[in-house]
């Protein structure tokens, strides 16, 4: 706590400052002299005050009792509703003696008090008792009030706010007492009354233990009727703190010689100002942005041409375009409610409870050494509508205040809209285009949280992955975030990536029938309340929340934009820089998620299963494919928040039997486990979370799937080409010389686990595996079946173009060309996962194609490409088998139809 610290300069807030209201508006400073802080003497609660706004000249708060006014009984209704109110009040006094830097003066005190109410009077007076003070109830010395008190209110509780650069409303203005004070000190020379700011808080913001209610009713920064300050008494009065401010003296306010009014407005400003702060200390800052943001929103000066220009291409007046942007800011803007979010954290512990087995979060603490003065930025992986929901939980509930969350306007459904906006989101229409307006008010929002320190969430794969990878990267949420930090580079921004695992996922079933070719269906509110009986009955497993490692911005800006000074940009400079940073930004957030995944019992399970052609195994078989698994992870790690499941692979069978993904069908020769065809699709799903964790191991495998031996040259020699289009499609963080070294480390862990032997030690060395169908070979083949497919499709672009030949084919008719390739290679040749024949891979593949060089666009805008595609066609042969080889060159279209991209896509089930 704060002690009664001396008087210090009360700093004016900006002009622009919404909260304050017409009697108000800024000017020049006012000086008053300045005092030192006094150390906190009692207890807890006001380390997050630094600052305490200073109120005196280092007068005393208390006259001496010599000198004090003789004190007359309080009145009768005072005495009556005390005795009333005692039983439900306890208070808490800051400082614990609030008199204590008495100088034996003996001036007059006033209180001040940021609300009007009977209830805060007569809580002020019961404080005023028990620390020795005068009582507010009783008449200041000549009574220059008028009535028959000691005491002022800045504002009612049933005050209207007004709104910046409104007019304020017609009748009494709540700062005529203060004209009084002063009009009195300007009458009488030897005046010299004390100003003492008083905050009241009944039910501060309440803790994790704090029950339901005493949530509803907690101090916050809106203004309450009577009925409502009732019940917060009745329910949290036993939690009320008392902080007497240092005095003010009106003396020296007075003598300043300023005109009346404008010492009014400055006064109360100055007091509106110190109500702030402490409340902000107390109860943290005022979240509501949209009672402070929009009107910032709309006073900006790029949102103000913006409705200039709207209202020129409408031919209305300003008015109305000023209207369509308000209304546009209040259908964007969040709305944080402390004890919305309280509550919700009750009813989600019950959730979390019901349906998961446990939520387990890893490296939470080194985002609380590394977030301290920064603006925090979550990134986490976007695979549920659970994701939002947990991550928030998690954050509130180990003390950490709960991001601003840019959510999808398909999100804003009735009742579930209202609810998601009170927890801190914000949406997003899906689209910008046609609407500078709406763009322009949607970036000065995103611009005015980062500016004012909020943090934010937000999925820069721009919406849920239906197929368990990481979706490449959109960089609009990142654009507005780089571009307002460059606009005022104040407070630095952290970017921090978050994986979040699930063993079973909540729209399984809709993910299921979207990977088979049915269209997404369209969110609603019945689709939801009619699904939540259904979600409560199920168990859906464990999740797992890995903070990854945090992206500093300004070591983004060191490495792309090394001659960027510091200085502030303006939105309409847009520097050659800004988009490789940008784009280099959302690489690095996809591979620091990549290296913070989870491996739980379920992703290792799919990687067994799916590799062989009817989705089961013996028992012993996936015991041992299991176990090989956590030994790579553990021989050769991926990277230090990497987490892997610390259960045997007894367990994890177990475990899936449990939650119904395994089904075992008992047998004489020994149990076979497996999982049923729908089952199979959505394993897919599981097994895509983490197959970038054995890139190195896949590769090495899928070269021996179809050679007995290769020299370890050769095998690095093509590690290192096929390198970068892994990079690209799986987010790894390696080099191309990395990538040889995590080769080579995991050649040795093979080679102990006796799937491989060294049969030759000359120069780069021959490598071999066992011969005919042995456990060992099993065992790699399992391993490489989930890479397999990837070189499947390089391979069909590669026939594709090699048979249409150079500047035949535009970008977008290759792809086209090469998802329907890969559907008909999936009915002809074997089931293949969903994403196999995903046109955002091929397009991905085509794009690092053009990046190497290996293809470029003609003058017409067709592909060409010259004789190092050959070399590809020939490496093809050491990893995928002459059959297949043969099928894809064969089923590859020799001519691209007329209209390549409007060729509907077959839909294709598969595992």
């Amino acid at each position: 706590m704060m002690g009664m610290p001396k008087q210090s300069p009360l700093p004016f807030p900006d002009a622009a400052d919404p909260s304050k209201t017409a009697d108000a508006p800024a000017d020049s400073a006012m000086s008053m002299p300045s005092a030192e802080v006094k150390p906190s003497h009692t207890g807890d609660g006001d380390a997050a005050d630094p600052s305490p706004p200073p109120i005196s000249d280092a007068a005393p708060a208390v006259a001496p009792a010599a000198s004090r006014p003789v004190r007359t009984r309080r009145p009768w209704w005072a005495r009556l509703l005390g005795r009333m109110l005692a039983p439900w009040v306890s208070l808490t006094i800051e400082p614990s003696d609030p008199g204590i830097h008495d100088d034996g003066r003996g001036r007059p005190l006033c209180y001040v008090l940021e609300d009007y109410g009977l209830s805060n009077a007569l809580i002020l007076d019961r404080a005023c008792r028990e620390a020795g003070l005068p009582s507010p109830l009783q008449p200041l010395p000549g009574d220059p009030l008028g009535r028959k008190r000691a005491y002022v209110a800045l504002s009612r509780r049933n005050a209207t706010r007004v709104p910046l650069g409104s007019s304020p409303p017609s009748g009494k203005s709540h700062s005529e007492s203060l004209a009084r004070l002063l009009e009195a000190h300007r009458a009488e020379p030897g005046l010299d009354v004390q100003l003492v700011p008083v905050s009241i808080f009944v039910g501060r913001a309440p803790d994790k233990q704090s029950g339901w209610f005493s949530v509803l009713f907690s101090e916050n920064w809106a203004l309450v009727g009577r009925f409502r300050r009732l019940l917060a008494i009745l329910l949290n009065g036993r939690d009320t703190l008392v902080r007497f401010a240092p005095p003010v003296s009106l003396r020296g306010i007075s003598d300043e010689g300023l005109p009346p009014e404008r010492t009014v407005r400055k006064l109360s400003r100055v007091l509106r100002a110190h109500f702030r702060r402490i409340r902000a200390a107390i109860i943290g800052p005022d979240l509501s942005t949209r009672r402070l943001l929009v009107d910032r929103v709309l006073a900006a000066s790029t949102v103000k041409e913006a409705i200039a220009d709207q209202a020129r291409r409408d031919k209305t007046s300003q008015t109305d375009a000023w209207k369509k942007a308000h209304a546009y800011a209040y259908e964007i803007a969040a709305d944080y409610s402390h004890p919305v979010v309280r509550s919700a954290s009750f009813l989600l512990t019950f959730v979390w409870n019901r349906i998961y087995r446990g939520v387990l979060v890893h490296h939470l603490d080194k985002l609380k050494q590394d977030a301290p003065g920064h603006e925090v930025v979550y990134v986490p992986s976007h695979r549920s509508h659970m994701d939002y929901l947990l991550l928030s939980y998690l954050l509130y509930t180990r003390g950490i205040v709960p991001p601003h969350i840019f959510a999808g306007v398909n999100l804003n459904l009735p009742v579930i809209g209202t609810f998601l906006r009170k927890g801190g989101a914000f949406f997003a229409r899906r689209t910008f285009r046609g609407n500078a307006l709406y763009s322009a008010v949607f970036r000065e929002y995103m611009a005015q949280l980062v500016a004012g320190g909020y943090s934010i969430e937000y999925f820069i794969e721009g919406g849920r992955s239906r197929t368990g990878r990481l979706l490449p990267p959109k960089g609009g949420s990142l654009a507005m975030t780089v571009r307002a930090y460059l606009r005022q580079p104040t407070r630095p921004v952290l970017f921090q990536p978050v994986y979040i695992g699930y063993e079973k996922l909540m729209e399984g079933n809709s993910y299921l029938d979207e990977l088979s070719g049915k269209p997404k269906n369209k969110e609603s509110i019945w689709q939801l309340l009619t699904g939540i009986p259904k979600v409560l009955r199920s168990n859906y497993g464990q999740v797992v929340v890995n903070f990854g490692e945090p992206i500093r911005l300004n070591d983004m800006l060191a490495e792309h934009a090394p001659g960027w000074n510091g200085e502030p940009l303006s939105e309409e400079e847009k520097p050659a820089w800004l988009a490789e940073t940008i784009d280099g930004l959302a690489q690095r957030i996809q591979v620091n998620v990549n290296r913070a995944a989870d491996v739980n019992p379920i992703n290792l399970l799919a990687l067994a299963l799916l590799s062989t052609p009817k989705h089961a195994m013996g028992e012993g078989d996936l015991l041992a494919q299991i176990a090989l698994s956590k030994t790579l992870l553990d021989q050769v790690p991926y990277g230090e928040r990497v987490t892997v499941t610390p259960h045997p692979p007894e367990q994890i069978i177990a475990h899936g039997e449990e939650i119904g993904v395994l089904v075992r069908t008992a047998h004489p020769l020994g149990d076979v486990l497996g999982v049923s065809g729908d089952n199979a699709v959505l394993l897919s799903y599981y097994r895509n979370n983490v197959v970038h964790l054995f890139t190195a191991a896949s590769w090495i495998a899928c070269c021996f799937q179809h050679n007995r031996r290769m020299s370890l040259a050769g095998l690095l020699r093509l590690g290192r080409s096929v390198y970068p289009f892994l990079q690209a499609e799986l987010f790894l963080p390696w080099s191309e010389d990395e990538f040889a070294a995590r080769i080579e480390a995991t050649i040795g862990v093979f080679i102990d686990e006796g799937l491989l032997q060294r049969v030759s030690d000359d120069e780069g060395g021959i490598l071999a595996r066992s011969p005919g169908q042995s456990d060992e070979v099993f065992r790699l083949r399992a391993i490489g079946h989930s890479l397999q497919q990837a070189f499947e499709r390089y391979y069909i672009a590669i026939s594709v173009l090699a048979k249409n030949g150079a500047g035949t084919l535009t970008a977008g008719q290759l792809e086209s060309m090469c998802q329907l390739t890969a559907q008909r290679l999936s009915l002809l040749y074997a089931p293949a996962a969903p994403e196999f024949f995903d046109k955002t891979l091929f397009r991905g593949f085509i794009q690092k194609l053009r990046e190497l060089g290996l293809v470029w666009s003609d003058d017409d805008g067709k592909l060409a490409f010259d004789n190092r595609l050959d070399q590809w066609a020939r490496d093809a042969k050491f990893i995928l088998g002459r059959e297949l080889r043969h099928t894809i060159e064969k089923i590859s279209p020799e001519m691209a139809p007329e209209v390549a991209g409007d060729i509907p896509a077959e839909p294709v089930a598969g595992g």
